[in-house]
């Protein structure tokens, strides 16, 4: 029967089948006393404790919340990343002059900056995009700083032969444009890390879906934990489809 379906379904189906037998084992696990329902629900029961945070306002509420602490951090973190990661990737001295510097900073988990983020910031919002902001600075920053290095020399050299002797005219009509798919990747990445970093910015009391599981969490709400499992990833979801729309559109000139 499988081999009757047209090939490019396939992948379409076996994923759909794949998700459908992990969703019955994970009803079949509570139901059937292999897990205490209370630790981890059925998805049976996730649907009516969504309605009710809908209804409250609550959900509304924590994902604005959220959405405002994702899209600042990452904007502040991936603005400067790839900033900085494109001028040490066109400058040696610079390079050089920050090597130590970044040896030193990029080891440290963003989660390890919190407690200086309230001290400078408090409870409050600018700390989470602090936070987030850093998880993001380094992937963006890594991703530009070997986008620009990775740029073919001999197409520079020939940018230089037509006239393109200046450095920002360089940098505006050949480096980045040569260099842009590579940083794409980078942002794309940070898309996602920028989520892992929502949660742990509000673990420590600012308001969102961070905040709100951990409260759930503590009355035993399991139910409640997880709909905002799954708004993180619904959001990723489109985030991602968007981004990788809007790269499409960018690099509709490659080939």
């Amino acid at each position: 029967m499988l081999a009757e379906i047209p090939l490019r379904q396939k992948p379409v189906l076996l994923a759909a089948l794949g998700l459908a037998c992990f969703l019955l084992l994970w009803e079949a696990a509570p139901r059937f006393g292999l897990i205490a329902p209370m630790f981890l629900p059925p998805p049976s029961s996730l649907p009516a404790a969504f309605m009710k945070e809908f209804r409250s306002g609550i959900w509304f509420e924590m994902v604005g919340l959220s959405l405002g602490h994702y899209l600042l951090g990452f904007g502040v973190g991936a603005g400067l990343g790839a900033v900085l990661g494109v001028f040490t990737g066109m400058s040696r001295f610079l390079e050089d002059f920050l090597a130590w510097v970044v040896r030193l900073l990029r080891p440290i988990p963003n989660l390890a900056w919190a407690p200086f983020a309230i001290i400078w910031f408090g409870v409050d919002q600018a700390a989470a995009v602090f936070i987030i902001s850093i998880g993001v600075f380094w992937i963006t920053f890594f991703a530009a700083h070997g986008a620009i290095r990775t740029v073919d020399r001999d197409l520079v050299e020939v940018a230089e032969a037509f006239g393109f002797r200046n450095g920002w005219e360089k940098l505006i009509k050949v480096l980045l444009p040569a260099a842009t798919p590579g940083m794409l990747i980078g942002l794309r990445t940070a898309l996602g890390q920028a989520w892992m970093a929502v949660v742990a910015a509000e673990l420590n009391g600012v308001s969102g879906l961070g905040s709100r599981m951990m409260q759930a969490s503590s009355l035993l709400a399991t139910d409640i934990v997880i709909v905002y499992m799954l708004t993180m990833a619904a959001l990723y979801g489109i985030m991602d489809a968007a981004f990788m729309f809007a790269q499409g559109r960018l690099l509709k000139w490659k080939p």
